[in-house]
């Protein structure tokens, strides 16, 4: 397990790279060989995060006296968008998270029905890319227990999330992705409260994945489905999400 100190480190790196790349990278980026410097660099960070500790070790975490006083939203605060805000307005009563793509049982899940399964509570950090950190209480539904209700093929190497912000004029939806190793940790979930109260819209309502070992852009808020698959070709330009498209490395665990 990383040190609290060695995490933000990491996170205020990416941030620092984040500012670099928007600051006047451009160039860099349409180069022929720096994207697959930055590819190469990706698959050795993956491969020494492997060498030096086990993806099903546990993040840390902490005591009710560890809270942060406020939890920020990072991002969207509230989705510009006609359904979701028709949704909020019945306090998603009507809203049902759609899971599908490679699985035997398709299915469809109110949030009370979410509610109802099985759940893990934690008090873990969140570090953002922007390099601010926050302690908060999560309770949900463990993906797994969503994946196991659904099954799975054996084909499955991804899980994507699908979201409700647009993330421009042209109405892109934020989307993300995570392998099936993190998806299947006891600590992925699907977080429907946060510090005991029913999540936030500005905190990704009704639901938000939470990834306890890697940075807060992996952390999708305001998901309505949630799709399986074997590769990302046929999904947004291809690269597992929204940020990963505009040059954000894919695997972001800490």
């Amino acid at each position: 397990m990383k040190s609290p100190r060695r995490r933000r480190f990491l996170a205020r790196i990416a941030g620092a790279a984040a500012t670099l790349a928007a600051a006047g990278c451009d160039r860099l980026s349409q180069s022929p060989w720096f994207p697959r410097v930055l590819d190469v660099g990706e698959k050795l960070s993956q491969t020494a995060q492997h060498l030096v500790t086990s993806r099903r070790s546990m993040a840390q975490e902490f005591g009710p006296e560890d809270l942060s006083p406020h939890f920020r939203s990072n991002g969207t605060a509230n989705p510009r968008n006609a359904e979701y805000q028709a949704l909020a307005r019945g306090r998603f009563a009507e809203w049902r998270l759609e899971v599908g793509g490679l699985a035997e049982h398709p299915a469809r899940f109110s949030l009370a029905e979410l509610r109802s399964m099985p759940s893990r509570t934690q008090i873990t950090r969140h570090d953002c890319v922007e390099g601010w950190s926050a302690i908060g209480k999560w309770k949900g539904v463990p993906l797994a227990e969503v994946l196991r209700r659904i099954q799975p093929s054996a084909a499955v190497r991804y899980v994507v999330f699908h979201c409700a912000d647009p993330m421009d004029d042209q109405g892109t939806l934020y989307y993300e992705s995570i392998d099936m190793e993190d998806a299947l940790h006891p600590q992925t979930i699907l977080a429907y409260e946060l510090n005991d109260r029913v999540l936030p819209i500005a905190n990704g309502a009704p639901i938000r994945v939470r990834v306890e070992r890697q940075l807060g852009y992996k952390m999708a808020k305001y998901i309505m489905r949630i799709e399986l698959v074997e590769s990302f070709a046929s999904i947004g330009e291809g690269n597992g999400g929204y940020w990963e498209d505009q040059g954000y490395a894919w695997y972001a665990g800490i």
